[in-house]
């Protein structure tokens, strides 16, 4: 079982450790795509992203730090700067202002592909919608390009930073 580092204890085994999920999750989604099941290879797909952007975020942590001051108190009771909080969490309802922040320091595509994690996230839970109202997607195969487009952006950018890391 992995067991990753907290950003305020190790912050550059905590950056290895995600850039590890990272890279499993996406070959995941993959193996699930191979298998037909779709709703799993979304989810996948989202949780590879979201640990390259909480990745990125310990990486440019201190671009972060003014957009989430103060201290955050955890259940432990220990106090924890804000930034490395939402690093570590990296909450589903802040990753598209995380993305937003870092897209000038990680390339404008974060954006992007930071709104498929989230699109995909939500079908997940939904599932298809052929009529294409309660649901992003109508159809099974824009759900198999997107988690392709997604998990070959994650693997790339996970290369990068090990290089840069």
């Amino acid at each position: 079982m992995l067991e990753l580092e907290k950003p305020w204890r190790d912050s550059q085994k905590y950056l290895e450790g995600r850039l590890m999920e990272a890279a499993y999750e996406a070959d995941l989604a993959l193996r699930f795509l191979e298998a037909g099941l779709y709703r799993n290879a979304a989810g996948k797909a989202f949780q590879a992203f979201k640990a390259l952007l909480a990745a990125l975020a310990m990486k440019y942590r201190d671009a972060l730090a003014q957009r989430y001051p103060g201290r955050k108190r955890l259940r432990s009771g220990k106090a924890v700067e804000a930034v490395d909080w939402v690093i570590a969490v990296m909450p589903t309802g802040l990753m598209l202002e995380v993305a937003r922040d870092l897209s000038q320091l990680a390339g404008p595509e974060l954006l992007h592909y930071a709104n498929i994690a989230l699109n995909l996230h939500e079908f997940q839970y939904n599932g298809l919608d052929k009529t294409g109202v309660l649901s992003r997607y109508a159809r099974l195969e824009s759900v198999a390009e997107d988690v392709k487009a997604l998990t070959q952006y994650v693997r790339e950018a996970v290369e990068k930073l090990r290089k840069t890391a």
